[in-house]
Order: C-alpha cells, then sequence, then structure tokens
C-alpha cells in the first residue's frame, strides 16, 4: 500500500501558471466553463436544513468516504427526526456550528446503524485522485476527488479534509463514532487537524452565511446556556423527499474537467488587475470548488450525479 500510494502521487502533476488564463481571475474561469463541465447534485444526496425563520442550508453528502453515516442521516432525514426539537445549540467563534437534539434524543429511527464503523480514512486505491501539485502541511499530497478535496497518506489511505464548510459527524470519546444524529459545520480556519478522527459527510454548498453570522454561543466550547438555541430547526430533508418541481437544484464544477484545472491554475497563480505579486500556489482549502444554481432536473433519478460508493 504504501508503494501504491506514492506511485499514484508520482502522477498527480506540478502546480504551475497556465498562459491560457494569464490576466483572469477564478470567476472569469468558471462563468466561461461548458455545460459538460458541471455535475448534478444528487437530490437523494442534498440535505436540506430548514431553520424557524425561513432560512436554509443546502449540504450536498458524501456516501464514498463514510457510507454508513451517510446512510444514517438520510434515515433520519426520511423519518423526520430532526422536526420538532432540534436546534442549532453550539456556536464557536473560528471553529464550528453543531446542531441536533440537544438534550431528550429521540429513539433512533428503524434502518439506523447505532455503532458505525469508523469511518474516518478510506483506502487510495481505486480513487480518481487529481492533484494539481498542491502541498500540504497535513498530509502527503492533496488533491480532488469528483470535486471533493482529499488529503493522501503515507500508510495508502485518504480521507476528506476539514475546510471551510465541511461538515462532520459529532462524537464522544472513541470508540464511539456518532450516528449522525449530531452535525456540525466548520465555520472558521480549517480545523485540518479533526482529519482521520472524525467521519466527514458532507459539506454546506448553499446556505453558509445562516450558520456563520449566528451568535457566538456565551459558555465553553461556544455552547449555548441550558434553555437557549442558536437558531430552532424546522425541519431537515433529503431534496428527493419534496415534488420535483419543489426541489432545489445545484452543479458543482468536475474536478476532472479542463475547466477545473484552469481554475486550480489561476487560484494559485493570480496575476489580474489587482495582483502585483502571485503566491505561486494555494492550499486545498482556499480552492473553494464552484457550485452554482440549477435549472430544476426532475429527470435526475437519486442515484444520479453524487459520489460514488467507497469503491468509486
Amino acid at each position: 500500500m504504501f508503494v501504491a500510494a506514492f506511485s499514484l502521487l508520482a502522477l498527480l502533476g506540478a502546480q504551475q501558471a497556465d498562459p491560457s488564463v494569464a490576466g483572469l481571475t477564478p470567476g472569469e474561469v468558471v462563468d466561461a466553463a461548458p455545460a459538460a463541465a458541471w455535475r448534478p447534485v444528487d437530490p437523494d444526496h442534498l440535505l436540506l436544513v430548514d431553520l424557524a425563520d425561513a432560512r436554509r442550508v443546502a449540504i450536498e453528502l458524501n456516501r464514498g468516504f463514510a457510507p454508513v453515516h451517510v446512510a444514517n442521516i438520510q434515515a433520519m432525514a426520511r423519518a423526520g427526526y430532526w422536526t420538532g426539537g432540534a436546534s442549532v445549540y453550539r456556536v464557536q467563534d473560528n471553529y464550528v456550528v453543531q446542531w441536533g437534539h440537544r438534550d431528550d434524543q429521540p429513539a433512533l429511527p428503524a434502518g439506523v446503524t447505532a455503532t458505525p464503523p469508523a469511518e474516518y480514512v478510506r483506502p487510495v486505491e481505486g480513487l480518481a485522485v487529481r492533484g494539481f501539485g498542491l502541498r500540504d502541511s497535513y498530509a502527503t499530497a492533496v488533491g480532488f476527488v469528483d470535486s471533493w478535496p482529499v488529503a493522501l497518506y503515507a500508510d495508502g489511505s485518504a480521507s476528506l479534509t476539514h475546510c471551510y464548510g465541511t461538515v462532520g459527524v459529532g462524537r464522544n470519546m472513541s470508540p464511539d463514532t456518532g450516528t449522525g444524529e449530531e452535525l456540525y459545520a466548520v465555520i472558521g480556519h480549517a480545523p485540518r487537524h479533526l482529519d482521520r478522527n472524525i467521519a466527514i459527510v458532507g459539506r454546506v454548498i448553499d446556505g453558509m452565511a445562516h450558520f456563520s453570522a449566528l451568535p457566538r454561543g456565551s459558555e465553553v466550547l461556544g455552547m449555548y446556556p441550558k434553555g437557549e438555541v442558536a437558531a430552532p430547526i424546522a425541519s431537515v430533508r433529503l431534496a428527493s423527499m419534496l415534488p420535483p418541481d419543489a426541489r432545489p437544484a445545484y452543479e458543482v464544477l468536475r474536478s476532472d474537467s479542463e475547466t477545473f484545472a484552469r481554475y486550480v491554475a489561476v487560484r494559485a497563480n493570480r496575476d489580474d488587475a489587482f495582483y502585483d505579486v502571485s503566491a505561486g500556489g494555494v492550499d486545498v482549502c482556499n480552492v473553494q470548488v464552484p457550485v452554482r444554481p440549477a435549472v430544476a432536473r426532475p429527470d435526475l433519478k437519486a442515484g444520479d450525479g453524487s459520489p460514488g460508493g467507497r469503491g468509486a
């Protein structure tokens, strides 16, 4: 596995300027992307967190790295587990927003695995990684798999990365792995030290400001005092639970597209009118994978267009 991992790393390529995008901004590169450079978000893997004041946060789930935890979240959403009593109850500055049932957690719905495995890493083998020569302080190498930022390690394993907007599963001390009933989203500087220690299940792709702009909790770890909540939750549903004509729809820029390669090159080598000095590099969490609203796709069935399973 050690040899296989480094054989893969040797193929990831070098990060360098692309003359074809000289002077362009990242936004201009993305705006020129052809339709084929975008992939739809599967409505069965689009989690909609509706706050009580009608604000919505949309989360794309990733079953490729944490299939049991994601299946749990889908089962709880379908059962209406978070409808009634759930809330955002922790907002820690420069760290995370956390939500769920803080007290008196309901019984887990049927089909939920109460003790999931520690889905913190998976084998690099079988992953189609595109690396772009990005450097990293926490892993042997980093790159993208199906437009998700990943970290690769010397032991042949890979993990998703804790970037701004990343959604993970709250848990107690090991060996507890969390069920998915308590979730958090990163609202500060990327806490990459959490990589390989918690199950990452998704990322916020719309409505992030509804989390990041919440008042910070006044107690330790950003907790709200008992009896107070940052934001009550009206419902948590999968987009596939809504009528096709009422579903929000999104598209993600494909990391295997030529546009994505140009986008990364521009992010790493800014030479547009604002910049006097180019950084010559970019952190994996600062690539900020482009997401855009899409025209509703009633023809898109659950299971189409989302990140694949563990072997994908």
